[in-house]
């Protein structure tokens, strides 16, 4: 136990945290590149107008992050603010008695946050978090390569005309998808949209429940089949299976790629990684939900996405809560919305919204008849590796879809 404290305040001193001073410093640690500038300017106004408090906004890439918090929630000098994705990882940390109990203050939030996104931080009727924006995964694309390549975007509207279209833009020349292979979970987008396009609403609850197979019913092996069938065009760029997510970013920035099945983050992300620094202009991006699959219960509609916020740890003073509720307002949101940043969950933001693929996006969220969240954060760190894991060995011919499915049923039994 001693060594594990001596690693996490090693930790905690190579993020910046010093001795207590006289002020209440409240360190809140993300993973958003954009969020890092748009955060820290709401955290200057607020230390600004109340004295004798200061935040600290700190970033870490998304895999340090996941792999370093583990360790910083056991130290002493654990972040009084996390980000989070919800789901059962943010509930893993809740049983592990790492997160505060926030209802005293759901009032305040439900003011300019949506029960819906409340819901999302809600566990056994307490509130531990609050959202901050909200995400839609979908297959964006660049609009030039698609041109040259003679598909049209609107022509690929169930798997077997996205199929065509993946060899057709394949035939000339063109690397249908870029995939951030290294980090396994951009892969588990494609094998988590076909589970929901086969299996539709009820699909995992069922599952969870151990209803029809669980994990191994034949939704799920299915799902494996059509991701298979997608991998066997090799539609991905060479070494996808070594290239990390902001290298995959780049790739598309670049050009060197017609798709990319991402978040919409990737408008950021495509930028800042590409080559020269500003990546293809927005009005060269399009985008277009995934396609449905004839006979599946799942609708166009049906969305997959996030609900990311932030959580408070246990121990953390009064002013962090305070500072989430200064977060949580359209002044300190609109920004975000306006430069495209992301899309806040904050209410009344939307009339800010000025990107054209973010506002779409953004729209088929709202009007989503299913928002699901991630697959790899919904069902907990243990099984959401596991996901992750078999969603890439399935595509690189490592695992067969039935030992996918079974693997994963496994990971539930004993999670």
């Amino acid at each position: 136990m001693r060594l594990k404290l001596l690693a996490g305040a090693a930790l905690a001193l190579a993020f910046g945290y010093g001795t207590a001073a006289a002020e209440t410093t409240i360190h809140m640690l993300h993973v958003s590149v954009v969020g890092q500038t748009l955060w820290s300017k709401v955290a200057d106004a607020y230390n600004k107008s109340h004295p004798g408090v200061k935040v600290v906004v700190e970033y870490l890439e998304n895999e340090a992050y996941k792999a370093k918090l583990p360790t910083l929630l056991q130290s002493d000098q654990k972040p009084d603010i996390i980000y989070s994705w919800a789901g059962g990882v943010m509930k893993a940390q809740i049983d592990a008695g790492y997160i505060q109990d926030i209802s005293a203050a759901r009032d305040d939030f439900a003011k300019t946050v949506s029960e819906g996104g409340l819901s999302a931080y809600t566990v056994d009727g307490k509130l531990y978090g609050v959202p901050i924006q909200l995400s839609g995964v979908g297959l964006f694309y660049n609009k030039d390569l698609m041109a040259k390549a003679g598909v049209d975007p609107n022509s690929m509207g169930d798997w077997d005309s996205f199929l065509a279209a993946v060899k057709k833009i394949k035939a000339a020349g063109i690397t249908p998808l870029i995939m951030g292979g290294g980090e396994k979970w951009p892969m588990h987008f494609f094998w988590s949209y076909l589970v929901m396009r086969l299996g539709g609403s009820d699909v995992l609850t069922n599952a969870e429940a151990g209803k029809d197979g669980g994990f191994k019913n034949p939704v799920f092996v299915e799902a494996g089949k059509k991701l298979k069938e997608l991998a066997d065009l090799q539609p991905f760029q060479e070494g996808y299976l070594s290239t990390l997510f902001p290298a995959s970013g780049g790739m598309f920035g670049d050009g060197k790629g017609a798709m990319d099945l991402m978040g919409d983050w990737v408008l950021n992300t495509q930028r800042e990684n590409a080559a020269d620094g500003k990546g293809l202009p927005m009005e060269k991006i399009g985008f277009a939900p995934f396609p449905t699959v004839p006979g599946g219960k799942g609708k166009v509609t049906d969305t997959l996405g996030g609900v990311q916020g932030f959580l408070v740890t246990k121990g953390a003073p009064p002013e962090a809560i305070d500072f989430l509720k200064y977060l949580e307002t359209v002044d300190a949101q609109k920004e975000a919305a306006s430069t495209g940043g992301y899309i806040p969950a904050v209410k009344g933001t939307d009339v800010f919204i000025t990107n054209p693929t973010i506002k779409e996006i953004a729209g088929r969220v709202a009007n989503s008849t299913w928002h699901q969240n991630f697959f790899d954060q919904d069902l907990g760190p243990a099984v959401g590796r596991v996901v992750n894991d078999q969603s890439v060995a399935i595509a690189a011919g490592e695992s067969t879809p039935e030992d996918a499915a079974a693997a994963i049923q496994e990971a539930w039994d004993t999670r």
